[in-house]
């Protein structure tokens, strides 16, 4: 596996890569690599010729500076996991490298509605860093295929919305959540969780599988169940609950209609560690 820690050789690298016409597959992470990253890495290895993973926490989607401060770092072991898989290419880049003029963010753009609700509601800026970070990495690595995960399923969203509105000549595959035995989406924040706050989390699961069971197909019931899937989160000493909704897996908006498709999406933290989730319905 090859190792870039700079933008130019990089790019060099991969022009070689794509005049060769070979496919360029990405996928972008912020490092603390769990089996969830692993499958995105097994699928582009699938599906392109060349697969790049890109580890670099992002400061500029946290609202939070000390949730930045705590996000784990195991690069050590992130290298002998991408090896162990043949990953190709490790971009490595510092902050410095990344935003060489400074983090100020001077093309946003407006997702509208899309990056307003849910964690745009509880973490004001993050979507505009995160697609800040997503636009400039596709730039650098001009990938054909971009591979995400589904547990953050609005950021996946916004990123195809991104790729729409700059016109990226990128596929966005996304992929199924990968989840412990017992439930628990895969997380690099799993890592922070303690034997008590790991037990408790798996709550947050069977608290989204309640939910599918119950669900009908009348607003009237879905807030029903909605509330009573809040309600249930909230009996647990320990669960701080942010958010627990029931949506249009489209837009995100409330459910209006008989027949949409739905998702269920809910924020907690739990020994002072954020975990999201979500399940289609």
């Amino acid at each position: 596996m090859l190792i870039f820690k700079q933008i130019k050789d990089l790019q060099k690298h991969l022009k070689s890569v794509a005049n060769q016409g070979q496919t360029i597959g990405f996928v972008p992470t912020m490092g603390a690599l769990h089996k969830g990253h692993i499958s995105l890495i097994k699928k582009s290895k699938k599906e392109s010729d060349c697969t790049v993973c890109s580890i670099f926490v992002n400061p500029t989607q946290f609202n939070d500076p000390k949730d930045f401060e705590k996000y784990p770092s195991t690069i050590e072991e992130d290298i002998l996991k991408l090896s162990a898989v043949k990953c190709d290419i490790l971009f490595l880049p510092s902050v410095k490298e990344m935003y060489p003029d400074g983090t100020g963010n001077k093309r946003k753009i407006d997702f509208g509605s899309l990056a307003k609700v849910l964690e745009g509601e509880h973490r004001p800026g993050h979507f505009d860093g995160m697609a800040q970070v997503v636009e400039r990495l596709l730039r650098i690595v001009k990938p054909d295929l971009l591979f995400m995960g589904l547990k953050d399923y609005q950021q996946q969203l916004i990123v195809s919305k991104l790729i729409e509105k700059r016109k990226l000549k990128v596929k966005l595959i996304a992929l199924e959540t990968m989840r412990e035995k017992d439930g628990l989406a895969m997380s690099s924040r799993n890592v922070r969780l303690d034997k008590k706050a790991r037990k408790l989390a798996v709550e947050i699961s069977k608290t989204l599988l309640g939910a599918k069971r119950e669900i009908r197909n009348t607003e009237y019931e879905i807030l029903k169940i909605q509330e009573r899937a809040l309600q249930r989160l909230q009996s647990f000493k320990g669960i701080e609950v942010e958010y627990f909704e029931v949506r249009n897996a489209k837009t995100l908006m409330p459910p209006e209609k008989k027949f949409e498709k739905l998702i269920a999406l809910t924020a907690v933290k739990i020994g002072g560690v954020r975990l999201i989730d979500n399940l289609k319905l």
